[in-house]
């Protein structure tokens, strides 16, 4: 049981005492967190939480994975049912506020886009009047799109599902004009479709959606190792720290920084109640950031999506850890 205003240490001691970290996902998105036929779960989300699970346990394996609807994700996380919720959430003010979550940082900036069949001739979202538009309950993506479609003075048609899955097949099944969700989402969902290359994704970007990982209020212990490690995969790629020499890293190196980073100066795992190598078993089970990035959506994978705004922030992004001293 999860009461608010338990102690800090709560959600740590559960996780330690039942030996896995249960990890709230969606119900199947690639690239962010989608099964196989066998149950295997693979994506950026999914990496954040193997993340968190190497390192409290030294071991990324030691995480389960609840597929949860928009709808479902924050009552899950309220009452314990899961630990953390790495979903494609978008960090807004009322969910930090009223819902009783910690946003731990941002692990994708997004934006809302449309994507519409090529047959409808359609250039512009601006051309959308009078349309049909599909997307999922509960989520940001209703509110935009709604404020989108008044502030230009057009009228639109929303037609909604809790389940992502019943959205794609609404839209392929030509119940709607449009469908929209962050366009991460649009280019993994594009796959699903009968005909893909039939349908385009409009340029208009519609808002902002900053994705991360949650945790519950009132756990700030908890709330600092999920931060931490998410900063730790960052700051692990602006030092050129990879998965496969992070050890190496660690006993070849005079930089206080990388040390601090890797355990070998300070007692920083020791703040969060973790081992000093903390954050080197987080490197070593998924790598940095972006080499998460790059296997589960970048430009080699089926989702091929380029870095943009989410390149390091000395690469031209707006990706920015704070530092480990």
């Amino acid at each position: 049981m999860f009461a608010t205003g338990a102690s800090a240490a709560t959600t740590l001691e559960a996780v330690k005492a039942k030996g896995f970290i249960q990890c709230g996902v969606s119900q199947g998105l690639p690239g962010f967190s989608n099964a196989d036929d066998s149950g295997n779960w693979t994506g950026l989300d999914v990496e954040m939480c193997r993340a968190v699970a190497a390192a409290v346990f030294g071991d990324g394996s030691k995480v389960k994975f609840s597929p949860l609807s928009a709808k479902q994700r924050f009552t899950a996380l309220s009452s314990g049912e899961v630990d953390i919720l790495s979903r494609n959430t978008t960090w807004t003010m009322t969910r930090d506020t009223q819902l009783g979550l910690n946003f731990a940082g941002v692990n994708y900036y997004d934006g809302q886009g449309m994507m519409v069949p090529t047959a409808l001739g359609v250039k512009s979202a601006t051309e959308l009047d009078g349309a049909n538009i599909c997307t999922n309950t509960g989520t940001t993506t209703e509110l935009n799109i709604t404020d989108y479609f008044r502030s230009n003075k057009m009228s639109f048609n929303l037609i909604a599902f809790e389940k992502a899955d019943e959205v794609v097949a609404a839209y392929d099944a030509g119940r709607c004009d449009v469908y929209t969700t962050d366009r991460s989402g649009l280019a993994a969902q594009r796959g699903k479709l009968t005909n893909p290359d039939a349908h385009v994704v409009l340029p208009e970007i519609i808002s902002k959606e900053p994705l991360g990982p949650v945790v519950r209020q009132g756990d700030d212990q908890w709330f600092n190792i999920v931060r931490w490690t998410l900063n730790a995969l960052i700051n692990a790629e602006e030092m050129g720290i990879t998965q496969a020499n992070a050890k190496a890293r660690l006993k070849g190196t005079d930089n206080p920084a990388v040390k601090r980073l890797l355990g070998g100066e300070g007692k920083f795992g020791e703040e969060l109640g973790l081992s000093n190598d903390w954050a080197l078993n987080a490197i070593t089970a998924v790598g940095n950031y972006g080499e998460s990035y790059e296997r589960n959506v970048g430009p080699n994978t089926p989702l091929k999506l380029d870095r943009g705004v989410n390149a390091l922030w000395s690469n031209g992004g707006i990706l920015y850890a704070a530092p480990i001293r």
